[in-house]
């Protein structure tokens, strides 16, 4: 009963038009769910961004990079409408979109999460200044959700984010890399109290753009015996 009343005295805001949500006990406007691009065929066999030709196997940033992890999914393009809602998720306590994005998540991708059968989901972790600042940790918030609805251990501190670096939006693919050295900190007691038992994990965050975050993620991981990474995402850029 307190849920229900609580979205009548605090309406639920839909994710993608900042609206109160129609119909009321959707988690999002049932029209604004028909603005948002889905990842469809043709797109890439490693990491999901849109490609041109159906002919191409790969986008241009799978072609030139060869990223480490084995395969990637994504829900949306990361247009301008999914930009504005993804940053009042992270940057403004919009933390109940996250609801609508498991949600999705969950009914697109159940199958392949379980046909993968992950050990675990590992949300990209933040550095502590801006989990103090925000108050969450955005990918965090999509793992748990998933893991509770398909009953996957959740790994929030197995990586630590040690350096806080600048936002990878201000800078280019060489500056990225160079941003992400160091950055990321494996935790062996956290992998200890699951008895070393983690060999095939899942990684969650809001965005993918280049792949240097997931791919900096997906090499310490390696470093540390867990050699099977797949990826999970709300957004995508083009790859091409």
């Amino acid at each position: 009963m307190l849920e229900p009343m609580i979205n009548v005295v605090y309406p639920r805001r839909c994710p993608v038009c900042g609206d109160i949500v129609t119909p009321r006990g959707e988690l999002a406007c049932s029209s604004c769910k028909k603005n948002l691009t889905p990842i469809q065929e043709p797109r890439c066999k490693k990491c999901s961004k849109p490609v041109e030709s159906e002919e191409a196997e790969y986008c241009l940033d799978c072609f030139k990079k060869r990223h480490k992890y084995i395969k990637g999914f994504a829900l949306w393009l990361y247009d301008a409408g999914m930009k504005k809602s993804i940053a009042d998720f992270k940057f403004h306590g919009r933390r109940e979109y996250g609801e609508f994005y498991v949600s999705e998540i969950v009914k697109r991708f159940e199958k392949e999460i379980l046909d993968i059968a992950p050990d675990a989901l590992i949300p990209i972790p933040i550095h502590r200044s801006k989990l103090l600042r925000r108050g969450y940790n955005q990918a965090e918030i999509l793992a748990k959700g998933i893991g509770k609805e398909l009953e996957i251990p959740v790994l929030s501190h197995l990586l630590l984010r040690n350096k806080n670096t600048l936002p990878q939006k201000q800078l280019n693919d060489k500056e990225r890399l160079k941003n992400l050295e160091q950055a990321f900190e494996f935790s062996e007691k956290e992998k200890e109290r699951y008895n070393n038992h983690i060999h095939k994990v899942i990684l969650i965050d809001d965005i993918y753009t280049t792949g240097s975050t997931i791919e900096a993620c997906t090499n310490i991981l390696i470093q540390n015996g867990i050699n099977e990474i797949y990826f999970i995402c709300v957004c995508i850029g083009k790859g091409y």
